[in-house]
């Protein structure tokens, strides 16, 4: 589904991704963790068309997406949870919700979509009607979360879900996500808690300075004792 080579990502003069190859399969869970300053979310913001790469190429579903804009590959089914979760705070959890379809004009679907969310999201149902801004950390992670689900997304890009929230709220969002993947999405999930990404995900990769340094299979890196040593306090 996605196929990436050779891709560099610069911004304001710094050459964040230098070089890296990747891919996700249709229906794989691959995550990319790896330290702050890494280079994962430029990655993630490279893929989603937020970021222009200075070189390399993007694959997604055969076709070269790699100048495409953002709100084109929305509709051709790629979708970005961004870190911070970015939720529109005087809007209310429905209007978030109802953003995330902006690009859609299947109305009936729509609204059989929107209750899925809620379904998936039931702490959003209970405030469907209240402020954005008003909510919980770990509550605007799921409204990010669902937001990005009422696009249809075939490729979930997820980015630090788990950052600041408390442990409790952590274990119910990786609950939605392995949810949400138990429905056939496709996901490439950067995350700093490497135990919680790998235990999620069928294969990762692990950056460092802009790099790949490691790939392979989730329980492979999991035994890693250069991961365990770097990633996993071991």
């Amino acid at each position: 589904m996605l196929e990436v080579r050779n891709l560099h990502v610069s911004y304001g003069g710094i050459n964040a991704v230098k070089g890296i190859d990747l891919e996700v399969k249709a229906g794989e869970r691959v995550t990319l963790i790896g330290a702050n300053g890494a280079g994962k979310t430029t990655t993630l913001k490279a893929l989603a068309g937020l970021l222009r790469p200075a070189a390399g190429s993007i694959h997604y579903n055969g076709d070269d997406i790699t100048a495409r804009p953002a709100h084109e590959l929305v509709r051709l089914g790629l979708a970005l949870v961004p870190e911070g979760r970015g939720v529109f705070g005087r809007l209310t959890v429905e209007e978030n919700l109802a953003m995330g379809a902006y690009s859609r004009r299947d109305r009936a679907r729509i609204s059989t979509d929107l209750e899925r969310a809620y379904g998936l999201l039931p702490r959003l149902a209970e405030r469907r009607r209240q402020l954005a801004g008003t909510l919980s950390g770990g509550e605007q992670q799921m409204l990010a979360i669902g937001r990005a689900l009422m696009s249809r997304p075939r490729l979930l890009l997820l980015d630090e879900p788990s950052m600041g929230l408390a442990p409790l709220m952590v274990q119910k969002i990786f609950e939605t996500i392995r949810a949400i993947v138990a429905e056939g999405a496709t996901l490439l999930l950067v995350e700093q808690n490497a135990k919680l990404a790998l235990e999620a995900c069928h294969r990762g990769y692990v950056m460092e300075s802009g790099r790949i340094a490691l790939s392979g299979g989730a329980r492979e890196l999991l035994a890693n004792p250069q991961v365990r040593q770097a990633y996993l306090g071991e």
